[in-house]
């Protein structure tokens, strides 16, 4: 165990309270990640997530938005939110994961917790704070790591509890206190090609098409579409396709929406069309999936190309 400047720290340390399906859980999960275990797509949790960088460099992309990172960022994610971490080559990276899932199952305490997730609702919802602000904050993740180590009683549990909600509360108590402020990138294409994702998230149930897209951005079809290969991995027509199916998964998963209903609000023109899009990520039906309830990570389709400019929408 070692100071890591302000947060307790322990490689491949881990805190866990009851599992992913109870109404209150929490995972605590000391780590280190690299660039070679990067997620080659963004994913959704149906439980808060909170992420702490705690050396070296990381960038996370939110809904399609492209955000840097240095070390004591914090970064909230509320459920159903699309993201990932992008880890740089080079040395290994230490950062905190929290997962969690805490109930309010009455007016008073529903009041409360709203007040103490409320920074997780941000248009930006990284965190970065210094002095005594991020040392009052970090001091109960502290107390956390501490209380891990004893055994894992009813009491301890509840002391758990009760500092992480006090966290949560610091936070939200000092939210507009944080620095934090998106920086643009250095290679203008790059960041050209992060505003045509995060416009993608914002509009996956329009017409989209390359040509549309290119107007729209200022940029020639052909280099859009080079551009966009090489910052995203995807070929645009499967970064769109891949962000319809992953909205359809949260409807399918998480609400009673009939099929055809979740084809049409997801931007899919036709049933067998999301059919089709769905079995080819996804390996099975919605309605299959609907009932195994299980997101398998997606990755590009090789070799797909984009349609040409005048082509079909996507």
């Amino acid at each position: 165990m070692y100071l890591d400047d302000a947060l307790l720290y322990n490689q491949g340390y881990m805190i866990s309270i009851n599992d992913l399906d109870s109404p209150l859980f929490y995972l605590f999960d000391y780590d280190s990640r690299s660039f070679k275990i990067n997620m080659s797509f963004q994913h959704f949790h149906q439980f808060h997530e909170i992420h702490i960088l705690l050396s070296g460099r990381a960038s996370h992309l939110i809904e399609g938005d492209y955000y840097t990172l240095q070390p004591y960022d914090i970064v909230l994610l509320r459920p159903s939110m699309l993201h990932k971490t992008e880890y740089p080559s080079g040395g290994d990276c230490r950062r905190l994961i929290i997962n969690f899932r805490v109930p309010d199952d009455s007016p008073a305490l529903h009041e409360m917790l709203q007040s103490c997730l409320q920074p997780f609702g941000a248009e930006v919802p990284i965190y970065r704070f210094t002095g005594e602000t991020r040392a009052q904050a970090f001091s109960h993740l502290n107390n956390i790591f501490t209380l891990g180590k004893q055994p894992m009683t009813p009491l301890t549990q509840q002391f758990i509890h009760c500092h992480f909600l006090q966290f949560l509360a610091t936070v939200a108590q000092h939210a507009g206190e944080s620095s934090y402020e998106p920086q643009e990138l250095s290679d203008s294409i790059t960041q050209k090609v992060y505003a045509v994702t995060s416009y993608i998230h914002r509009h996956y149930a329009s017409e989209l098409s390359l040509e549309y897209l290119a107007e729209k951005f200022f940029i020639s079809p052909y280099y859009l579409s080079h551009q966009f290969r090489r910052v995203t991995g995807f070929s645009l027509i499967n970064y769109i396709q891949i962000t319809r199916v992953r909205n359809a998964q949260q409807l399918l998963l998480y609400t009673d929406m009939k099929i055809a209903d979740i084809t049409t609000s997801c931007g899919f023109t036709s049933f067998s069309q999301f059919n089709r899009v769905f079995n080819k990520f996804c390996h099975t039906s919605p309605s299959q999936f609907r009932v195994n309830g299980v997101v398998t990570p997606i990755t590009a389709i090789p070799f797909e190309k984009d349609p040409s400019p005048g082509s079909t929408k996507v």
